[in-house]
């Protein structure tokens, strides 16, 4: 057994590409040689700016021996059959072998030496390697058939144990040597092999595991940040960005200038993050700290202090810029800025932003009027819903789209507007996503509701919906934040009602638009179960209840399904689902696929004790259950229906349901379309699984 050494360095590698490089790397590594009938023991892959490197332990020295089989005509063939197939497999005929009168071709292959799979290999994974973007370099470059990497490749290292594989790839030649630290080791490495390419390269400041390098920088970062008696803002984002920016990072505390934390901290955290990579720190008070941390990619002789300085004097200016464009952005108030809306195209086919924001005002509104927002003034929802976007068009959104929503909050605030209309500015986009915080202020969450209702409502009515994985305007997620705000703040209302008011300007934009609002509804329905199904609910449990139909409050409807989820997994609900599936069976295989509850009836006969306790226990239960599903205390009907459970088992075990007697096997048969009809009153329980 032999390990094997890869190293394809170049030109620097994007950050963000690196983590992705990696696995890509081992995945076609791997599949080249599974491809030749070899496997490793084990596989580990290393990135840096530089370099893209992998090591794989315990490769055997060759391929095993294999013997090769292929089935050919029948014996006596045609004599054009068996030639076409002695030219397929390169045989003679009397290299055939006969067995059962079919006509085999039977090739021995030798195992192949390892280093030659290697050699073969590496340049199939180069050409082969799906990096995000790549480019073309060299004379070669001026056709589109020449190599490709991510940057230019400058340099192949390929040992096999001790052995350099000789091979070229992309021009250049496979060899021993690798390059350290651009400014500490610039000069040339020789590299023994596997056993000894992590620590060599260390020795020459390059440190090649990411994760060692991300470890360097946050221990580095949260000590300077304590000795400063001050807390760093976590960002494990920014965290892999300087990792995949450093071979030998170094992190550096550093200060600026007390006066910019007059900028909304966001601004500050934003730019020292986007523009300079710079990590923030907090006081002990939790405010932001007017220092930094950032990396460095070299031990300096000064400790760094002209590396600081002159990232100081860079992030200065960032944020002079910033509070430039906050500043301008104050003297101008939201309503005013609200107007240069209308010349802001939202959609070709839905107008501008202007005509947007009319719509949400008025549903924003009505939402809060008729109560369906609980406790949200109606018009401060309309009048936070009319400057919601007004801050699309101010200075500071323009140069950092990222902070839309949130400047419109401290601008709104600025100019002594209440509250609730400032925090409903600022939060109306949210949520934004899985795992984002989900608005609970009455003001916020009718403008926020009525705003993605509002953008798919649009989409549909003129025709953009989502299709396959395309959903270029977001309206899945949009359907997500819906489902979150209603079911996190309790919002108790008929969906359908609030569809139509969503949809209504809509109406005669587009023949057949008056029809999106169930559209919609099916769509938002069809969201919410992937939600759930994600959170862990049983898709079959959320289909039962969801067949029901006719139900368009989504918290009922979630209370139902949790409901279910909790009773089906108990003995009574296994075994009462187990009875009814066999009622169920019956009743499809007599023709009573569909049939409605008969409702209750006389019996013509005497009825066994067991048929009778099953009655008696269907009137109980029938009555319990309905009116439990009526007042939403859907565990008490589940409760109700657990009654059944030991009636339907008796009946069962002693009385035939297709007796000989017309009149007993009609009652029997209506029997247990009430029982399915009891069970169906709170659940589909035939779309339930086992």
């Amino acid at each position: 057994m032999t390990d094997f050494l890869l190293e394809l360095r170049s030109e620097e590698i994007p950050a963000r590409m690196q983590e992705r490089a990696r696995a890509d790397l081992e995945k076609l590594f791997v599949a080249e040689l599974a491809a030749a009938g070899l496997a490793a023991t084990q596989i580990v892959t290393y990135a840096t700016p530089r370099r893209l490197a992998l090591i794989a332990y315990g490769l055997p020295e060759q391929t095993e021996a294999v013997r090769e089989e292929t089935k050919g005509p029948r014996a006596s063939p045609p004599p054009q059959a068996l030639e076409g197939f002695l030219r397929k497999t390169g045989l003679t005929a009397d290299q055939l072998v006969e067995r059962d009168g079919v006509l085999f071709a039977v090739i021995d292959k030798p195992g192949r030496a390892t280093a030659d799979v290697l050699s073969a290999a590496i340049p199939a994974i180069v050409r082969a390697f799906p990096w995000p973007k790549a480019m073309r370099w060299g004379a070669a470059s001026a056709s589109t058939e020449s190599p490709r990497w991510v940057r230019p490749l400058q340099g192949v290292v390929a040992i096999l144990g001790e052995d350099v594989l000789e091979f070229e790839v992309a021009g250049v030649a496979s060899a021993a040597a690798t390059v350290g630290h651009r400014f500490h080791h610039p000069g040339m490495i020789t590299i023994g092999g596997a056993s000894d390419y992590v620590e060599k390269l260390r020795a020459c400041h390059v440190i090649v595991d990411g994760a060692e390098r991300r470890a360097i920088i946050a221990d580095g970062a949260v000590a300077a940040t304590r000795a400063a008696g001050l807390e760093l803002v976590e960002d494990e984002g920014l965290l892999f960005e300087n990792a995949g920016l450093t071979e030998w990072p170094v992190p550096l505390p550093g200060r600026f200038d007390e006066a910019f934390l007059d900028v909304p901290p966001e601004v500050i955290q934003l730019t020292a993050r986007v523009n300079q990579k710079y990590f923030v720190c907090r006081d002990s008070g939790g405010k932001l700290a007017n220092a930094f941390v950032c990396c460095a990619n070299i031990e300096a002789a000064d400790g760094g202090a002209k590396i600081v300085e002159g990232n100081r004097k860079v992030l200065a200016a960032r944020l002079s810029d910033a509070r430039f464009f906050y500043e301008t952005d104050l003297r101008t108030s939201l309503a005013e800025q609200a107007k240069k809306l209308d010349k802001i195209v939202f959609h070709e086919k839905l107008g501008t932003v202007a005509d947007k924001v009319a719509r949400v005002a008025k549903l924003a509104e009505w939402l809060a009027a008729e109560g369906i927002v609980p406790g949200a003034d109606p018009q401060l929802a309309r009048q936070a819903a009319e400057l919601s976007k007004a801050d699309l068009v101010t200075g500071m959104v323009g140069e950092f789209p990222e902070l839309q929503g949130l400047m419109g909050g401290y601008y709104a605030r600025a100019e002594g507007l209440p509250d609730a209309v400032a925090d409903a500015i600022r939060d109306h986009y949210k949520p934004v996503g899985q795992g984002d915080d989900v608005p609970t202020a009455p003001v916020t969450v009718a403008v926020s509701l009525a705003d993605k209702l509002d953008t798919i409502a649009a989409f549909f009515a003129v025709g953009e919906k989502p299709t396959g994985s395309k959903d270029p305007f977001a309206l899945r997620r949009a359907a997500l934040g819906i489902a979150s705000l209603i079911l996190d703040n309790g919002l108790r209302f008929a969906a359908l009602p609030v569809l139509r008011k969503a949809d209504f300007p809509f109406a005669e934009m587009q023949p057949g638009s008056a029809a999106s609002f169930e559209q919609v509804m099916a769509f938002l329905i069809d969201r919410l179960k992937v939600q759930q199904r994600e959170a862990g609910v049983r898709h079959d449990l959320i289909d039962a209840v969801f067949a029901l139909g006719g139900e368009d409050d989504l918290v009922r409807l979630l209370a139902r399904v949790k409901a279910l989820q909790a009773f089906v997994t108990t003995d009574d609900g296994a075994n009462l689902l187990a009875g009814y599936k066999r009622a169920a069976n019956i009743l499809k295989k007599e023709g009573f696929e569909t049939a409605a509850d008969p409702g209750k009836t006389a019996l013509s006969y005497m009825p066994e004790a067991e048929e009778a306790d099953l009655l008696a226990a269907l009137e109980t239960a029938e009555s319990a259950a309905g009116e439990a599903v009526a007042r939403e205390r859907f565990e008490e009907a589940m409760a109700a229906l657990a009654t059944l459970r030991a009636p339907i088992d008796a009946f069962f075990d002693k009385v035939t349901v297709n007796d000989a007697d017309p009149d007993k096997r009609a009652a029997r048969l209506a029997m247990l379309t009430r029982v399915r009809a009891a069970c169906n009153g709170v659940a589909d329980f035939s779309k339930i699984e086992g």
